[in-house]
């Protein structure tokens, strides 16, 4: 066969559609480019058509470096054809949250306050997807700074839902699980701090996982709260979730709170067993103020693992009505003290004013907006003296408690089930009027933060608007193999169930 019909039948196998090539999982895709199928160059066109389509209307991404990817989408795929790229997410485009440095693109933390501003490096996790051949489209868009649940507290406007643009996307890192969702990208990063990959994950159909707190090294992501923010994956399902894991994991001498795990081969876990696996179901979790709908999804997905061999069980947890009121004081604290950084000074907006103690606080006020000035006065309120022992010092303690009572659990249970949010997604508008009761939602994710757990969210539902709703499984820490294998065993299980066996 001459050199000149293999080209033209190369040629003719890439000639995927744009929509095909967008229904494809990052793996699908991955797989597609090494065969010759399609190329890393019409899957970024593919995906920036789809940006220009749909993203006027959903808001998803704060930057599109459209033609930073198209340069980057040659480079890869010239890497791919001579051999020099071979990794399983080569020439897959992916989107950042917007926290997360890239050298030369800007990152805004959702903010006016670092609206322009443009790193001079790239976050350790960024720089691992790059030197893996994915290929950054953009940065997406977040509650500001971090600080909210619903991506609506952006400087640049909120998200809508993928599934009903009248509702939030969840957050904070609501504009990454909207994009995943809207096959903007094929997967995405974001970051948990109490949630912020779950919830949004549970809220857009997709699925997100926090890994336990130092596989992910946090070199370059913008800091909430130091001792809970870890970076993780958004993905189409859960095998592309644990190809991403492995590609993040791994020790990284710049954070100093980052192991090295020695077992992150992450889809060798990828199988369909959870025979004799025990899964404990808090009944604090479902007698609490939780939707019907979301607690009928939560029980049959139980069910579906039991079903499957698992050994599912209530059981009582304890504490957890002092989980919310733990992290929102220790979180704000260290927000607080993160933030002191942004002064009108050396980077970031800066009020025209002539006194030093002017320049401070105007620049301060017209940079944040309201929920990050709440948090930071917060904050402040419980390191202060006098308040100290009675706030900050008091809620370490009560987190050191959590995480015995969730080491207790563990002794038991390999596995803890529970929904990922009381409810579906709210409907836009909500969390500005009332934002201590879009607080108490993160009373199912935030103990993972408190105590540097594993924990994913998977698809189990939907309710009668049409909204999805996601079921969270919690390991213990570094038991990561463990989490991604119930969550496989459950996602397949949920496909027989809606698309029949093949």
């Amino acid at each position: 066969m001459t050199k000149r019909k293999i080209e033209s039948e190369i040629v003719t196998l890439s000639k995927l559609g744009t929509e095909a090539i967008r229904n494809l999982s990052a793996l699908e895709l991955g797989r597609a480019i090494r065969e010759g199928r399609t190329t890393a160059i019409d899957a970024t066109d593919a995906v920036l058509e789809q940006i220009r389509a749909v993203d006027a209307d959903y808001r998803c991404f704060i930057t599109v470096a459209a033609e930073q990817a198209r340069s980057r989408a040659q480079e890869v795929q010239a890497q791919i054809e001579r051999g020099a790229l071979a990794g399983p997410l080569a020439g897959v485009p992916v989107a950042l949250k917007d926290n997360i440095c890239t050298r030369g693109i800007r990152t805004t933390c959702a903010s006016k306050m670092l609206a322009d501003f443009v790193p001079a490096y790239s976050a350790e996790a960024a720089k691992r997807l790059e030197a893996a051949g994915a290929i950054l489209i953009g940065k997406t868009n977040m509650d500001e700074f971090a600080f909210g649940s619903t991506t609506e507290t952006s400087y640049f406007g909120a998200t809508c839902n993928p599934y009903s643009p009248k509702h939030c996307p969840g957050g904070s890192s609501g504009g990454s699980a909207a994009a995943v969702a809207l096959q903007e990208c094929f997967f995405a990063l974001g970051s948990d701090t109490g949630g912020s990959v779950r919830q949004p994950a549970s809220h857009c159909g997709v699925v997100g996982m926090k890994p336990s707190y130092g596989m992910v090294s946090r070199y370059g992501l913008v800091a909430y709260a130091s001792s809970m923010d870890q970076i993780g994956p958004m993905t189409k399902n859960v095998e592309d979730c644990a190809a991403v894991l492995e590609i993040l994991c791994g020790r990284d001498a710049k954070d100093a709170t980052c192991v090295c795990p020695t077992d992150t081969d992450f889809r060798t876990a990828l199988i369909r067993d959870v025979r004799g696996m025990r899964i404990g179901v808090p009944r604090e979790y479902l007698e609490a103020a939780i939707d019907d709908e979301v607690r009928d999804a939560i029980l049959q997905a139980a069910s579906q693992l039991e079903q499957e061999g698992a050994v599912v069980e209530p059981f009582t947890l304890g504490l957890t009505e002092y989980a919310v009121p733990t992290y929102y004081t220790i979180a704000s604290a260290e927000a607080g003290s993160n933030l002191e950084r942004f002064d009108g000074i050396r980077y970031g907006h800066r009020a025209q004013e002539e006194s030093l103690q002017k320049l401070y606080t105007v620049s301060r006020s017209e940079g944040f907006g309201t929920e990050v000035r709440r948090r930071i006065l917060l904050g402040t309120f419980v390191l202060s003296a006098g308040y100290y022992d009675a706030y900050y010092l008091k809620a370490q303690k009560v987190r050191n408690r959590l995480v015995q009572t969730f080491d207790k659990a563990f002794a038991a249970y390999d596995l803890i089930l529970s929904p990922v949010a009381p409810t579906a997604a709210p409907v836009l508008g909500r969390s500005p009027e009332n934002p201590v009761e879009r607080y108490l939602e993160d009373v199912y994710t935030i103990c993972a933060n408190l105590c540097g757990l594993p924990a994913i969210s998977v698809p189990c539902g939907e309710t009668k608007q049409g909204l999805p709703i996601g079921l969270q499984l919690m390991g213990s820490r570094f038991r990561e193999k463990t989490v991604l294998q119930a969550a496989f065993t459950y996602e397949q299980t949920r496909k027989e169930k809606l698309y029949g066996s093949k």
